[in-house]
């Protein structure tokens, strides 16, 4: 069985080797799609009968180790230095630096790994992220599935 979780969040990015318009600084409002995977709980009595996961669950968890530290932060590529350098002179900005350019391609595998970790089968019912999907805009998103990336692919 198949469960997807929806949740939005803003922020800012820039792709600076882009020879477009995504060079310049600027912000979407990011939609994440969270599918886990396991075995509907059969247990009589618990909270989680009959489902694989309670929603509200996969929203707490997503919440805590993602989407509260992306929402209203600045995307930002550790090589980008004048942006880096100037988001840093900033008092207390909220900024998330990675190892990567914040493209919606490398933004969806970063959260993979970020959620992938969280969701480790915590009802012992085979519970597991299969795909996050990032939308960067309603008509642009790029999939992060469990059998197509590197899971040692580490952004």
């Amino acid at each position: 069985m198949l469960i997807t979780r929806r949740l939005e969040f803003d922020a800012g990015h820039r792709i600076s080797t882009h020879n477009s318009q995504c060079r310049h600084l600027h912000g979407h409002r990011y939609v994440v799609e969270i599918t886990l995977s396991g075995n509907i709980i059969s247990d009589e009595g618990v909270p989680e009968q009959g489902m694989i996961m309670d929603f509200s669950e996969v929203k707490r968890i997503a919440k805590d180790v993602l989407v509260d530290k992306w929402d209203h932060a600045f995307l930002v590529y550790a090589g980008d230095k004048p942006v880096v350098e100037f988001l840093q002179s900033l008092e207390n900005h909220k900024t998330v630096i990675l190892d990567s350019q914040p493209t919606a391609e490398n933004l969806a595998i970063k959260a993979f790994h970020i959620l992938d970790a969280a969701f480790q089968d915590i009802y012992g019912n085979q519970l597991r992220l299969e795909q996050v999907r990032l939308y960067e805009t309603p008509n642009c998103w790029a999939d992060a599935i469990r059998e197509k990336i590197n899971n040692n692919h580490i952004l």
